[in-house]
């Protein structure tokens, strides 16, 4: 699996950590940024992350900024991207099985290393869970963005 990481300054030492256990556990990641701890925009890695995802460069991605608010709200600007805000296990897991998010916004200022790590493994080893009831709130919010890129 092929995960595409991006993140504002306050997401880069978090954002260097997780690419560090990612590729102990065997994972290719594509490094899109921060490079360094320096005021930048959180839109423009969100952006960058969503695109990997969008033409097939990677399967999922995760964002991280200062709350992970701003970045989930830039990536769910781009049709074909669900992210989510997970600070619990249980929402990174969730969110996989029932809504199918492929970006994961973290919050580097809210949790800690640890707990970013224990959040990333739970959320990549979810998967949709394909549950009709799944598949037919998945479909409504399709068809949302649908009639909204129309107009």
């Amino acid at each position: 699996m092929i995960i595409a990481i991006g993140a504002d300054h306050g997401g880069f030492y978090l954002k260097s950590q997780i690419m560090e256990f990612l590729k102990e556990f065997g994972y290719k990641v594509n490094d899109l940024g921060t490079y360094k701890d320096e005021p930048v925009d959180y839109p423009d890695y969100a952006r960058a992350v969503s695109q990997e995802i969008l033409q097939n460069k990677a399967d999922r991605g995760i964002l991280i900024c200062g709350s992970g608010v701003g970045a989930c709200v830039a990536a769910n600007k781009f049709p074909g991207i669900r992210s989510a805000i997970c600070h619990d296990t249980f929402s990174a897991h969730q969110g996989v099985e029932d809504d199918n998010i492929n970006v994961l916004c973290l919050g580097a200022r809210v949790i800690g290393t640890e707990l970013a790590k224990e959040i990333v493994k739970v959320w990549l080893a979810a998967e949709f869970s394909g549950a009709e009831r799944h598949k037919r709130r998945l479909d409504k919010v399709n068809e949302i963005e649908r009639e909204f890129l129309k107009r």
